[in-house]
């Protein structure tokens, strides 16, 4: 009798393979993501229309990030770049004076190429600016962006 039951219960599971379709992989939380680096895309480059590359961006945060931005395949079609992953940026764009957001606090405050730095800590999203590296861009942040912005 336990073997029949046990049988049922697993020939019952067999059909709910056919509903995972259901089952998008679209996060909410890559969706904030994008919309955040929209607002300082924006901000940061007011007059122009923002291309933005990714390097070594996944299927997911293509699909998200094209919604808001005019994705651009290499570095030098595009006017602003996100570092999302530990990628060595220097292999993918040889113009440095692009600007250059990462999701690295560290790599923020150890390399120069980079302007700003949007990451999660603690399931919350940061944003930090260092305000030399505004300057030396020739970069001016909307007054709402002054919290963010950090003197080392």
């Amino acid at each position: 009798m336990r073997l029949f039951w046990l049988t049922l219960i697993l020939f019952s599971f067999l059909p709910a393979q056919n509903y995972t379709f259901m089952l998008d992989t679209y996060t909410k939380e890559t969706e904030l993501e994008a919309t955040i680096i929209k607002r300082v895309a924006s901000a940061s480059l007011p007059q122009e229309e923002i291309r933005l590359f990714i390097p070594e961006i996944s299927e997911l945060e293509q699909k998200v990030y094209q919604k808001f931005f005019i994705l651009s395949s290499n570095c030098e079609d595009a006017n602003f770049v996100f570092v999302k992953k530990s990628v060595d940026i220097s292999s993918y764009c040889k113009d440095t004076k692009k600007l250059i957001l990462t999701s690295n606090y560290r790599k923020l405050l150890s390399d120069e190429k980079y302007y700003g730095a949007f990451f999660w800590q603690k399931s919350r999203p940061n944003i930090t600016f260092i305000s030399q590296r505004l300057q030396e861009r020739g970069v001016k942040l909307p007054s709402e962006f002054d919290k963010f912005v950090e003197d080392f």
